[in-house]
């Protein structure tokens, strides 16, 4: 025991230290890839079938699945807000989808993700879809992140629109347009490229990478290598390539000897678009789609590996949403927090898979301007009578073609759902579990007072504006 002791004390002291615990000590870089319109049931490990995603299902396996993670709302803009800023989108000004001729902005007070790591030397970057707004104050740039290349807004407002009249759609480098109505079989290629050199040129320091797919939002498109390459048509093949792509950046991660020093998050902005049929992807069984506060349209797929941190092959079914992106990562960074209030909350012990842990107690889905349709603690739902999209009773679209869908649907009582028994929202129990109810009323009176409802005309008094383009 002698000899070792002598050994160690002539040991230079860095030897001395694990390579783990180093490696722990380092600043970590985070990566997002954030798919468009990738429902619940959309990859191998929740059902998927006729394709394979295996590059997902690795992750998976290799680290933590989540199975109640909500996107901030079921739709495109808003839902991208919420990750990137941690607070319910209404909260800042923000609804539904923004098009081309939208003038708005974060407001200049309002942090992303990019601007709170910014703070600690973070390398940042943008690649793909943005879509909180298009004119030069509100693209990434502007927002904390070094490198911006993508799409302003979504992938089908461009003039080939099946149903309405576009301007042509612009690529962007930074704030300027580089090309117009690019070669969209190109896209998941292309914007998986720039991640890679993104991360060649930063692995010596921390950085926060958002990839943000268009795929596999309509229009679909894939590049030859994936091309026919599923037995579920084109949208099969659009996932194989988006696995890929995943693939991709794990591999590199590995070969650089980042991967216990990286949080790599994967999930997507909102759930299926349905009336779209065989361009469409899956609930897995949930209620509804995209454009609804119904579990298939803001349940998504979730999986995040962080080796050494996060331990191989868990399942997470506690509630936790995009919100909680923000302040997690601020954790890890050492950051502080945005001054004003935001809604998500760090959920670094789920992700150490601490016993008991449950950082989020409650869940609001907004949706509209200001409607709050519905509030869970992650295992009943209580839903509120609301106006309400709904596909059910249609035959959905084909080969690009969408379907008719119902905008004007109409729920007239109260609904309560038994999420761990009942996901699919099949059976209301509203009348056997009074104390419930009345929690989670209690949930949503306090989330009216601070936010607002249009639905019962409460006038929330912690609402801030975004900013708006002079004309």
């Amino acid at each position: 025991m002698k000899t070792n002791l002598l050994k160690k004390l002539l040991l230079p002291s860095a030897m001395l230290v694990p390579l783990a615990v180093v490696a722990a000590q380092q600043t970590p870089n985070v990566i997002v890839i954030f798919m468009d319109d990738m429902g619940y049931g959309d990859i191998g490990t929740t059902g998927a079938i006729g394709y394979e995603t295996p590059n997902l299902d690795k992750m998976a396996a290799e680290g933590m699945r989540f199975t109640r993670f909500y996107a901030a709302q079921a739709v495109c803009t808003a839902s991208r807000v919420g990750l990137l800023t941690g607070c319910y989108p209404n909260r800042i000004g923000y609804s539904g989808a923004l098009g081309p001729s939208s003038r708005i902005g974060l407001g200049e007070k309002e942090e992303t993700i990019a601007d709170v790591l910014r703070k600690k030397g973070y390398a940042t970057a943008a690649f793909g879809k943005w879509h909180i707004g298009h004119l030069p104050h509100a693209l990434p740039p502007r927002h904390g992140f070094d490198e911006y290349y993508g799409i302003p807004y979504s992938n089908d407002m461009w003039p080939r629109h099946p149903t309405r009249k576009f301007p042509d759609l612009p690529l962007i480098e930074g704030d300027k347009t580089i090309e117009l109505n690019p070669d969209q079989s190109q896209f998941t290629t292309n914007f998986t490229n720039r991640a890679l050199q993104f991360i060649d040129k930063n692995k010596n320091k921390p950085f926060f990478l958002y990839l943000a797919h268009p795929m596999p939002h309509v229009p679909l498109a894939v590049s030859e290598k994936f091309k026919g390459k599923s037995r579920q048509g084109l949208y099969g093949d659009v996932i194989m390539e988006i696995d890929w792509s995943v693939g991709q950046i794990l591999d590199k991660l590995r070969r650089e000897g980042l991967e216990e020093n990286t949080l790599v998050v994967v999930t997507s902005d909102n759930g299926p678009w349905l009336n779209y049929g065989n361009h469409a992807g899956t609930t897995g069984g949930l209620r509804e789609g995209k454009g609804t506060s119904f579990e298939g349209g803001q349940r998504v797929p979730c999986i995040m590996q962080w080796k050494g941190t996060i331990p191989a092959a868990t399942i997470c079914n506690k509630l936790s949403s995009t919100l909680d992106l923000l302040p997690t990562f601020a954790h890890i960074a050492g950051a502080p927090l945005p001054p004003h209030k935001i809604d998500g909350v760090n959920i670094i012990s789920l992700l150490r898979h601490e016993p008991d842990a449950n950082p989020r107690e409650s869940f609001c889905y907004y949706y509209r301007k200001n409607n709050l349709e519905a509030v869970t603690d992650g295992n009943f739902k209580l839903i509120f009578p609301h106006p309400h999209r709904t596909y059910e009773g249609f035959a959905p679209g084909v080969d690009g073609k969408p379907g008719p869908v119902n905008e004007k649907a109409k729920l007239e009582i109260p609904l309560l759902y038994d999420l761990r028994r009942d996901p699919g929202e099949r059976y209301n129990v509203i009348g056997q579990y009074p104390e419930v109810r009345a929690k989670l009323e209690q949930i949503a009176a306090a989330i009216r007072e601070d936010i607002g409802d249009d639905l019962t005309g409460v006038v929330g008094k912690n609402n801030r504006s975004p900013s708006i383009a002079p004309r």
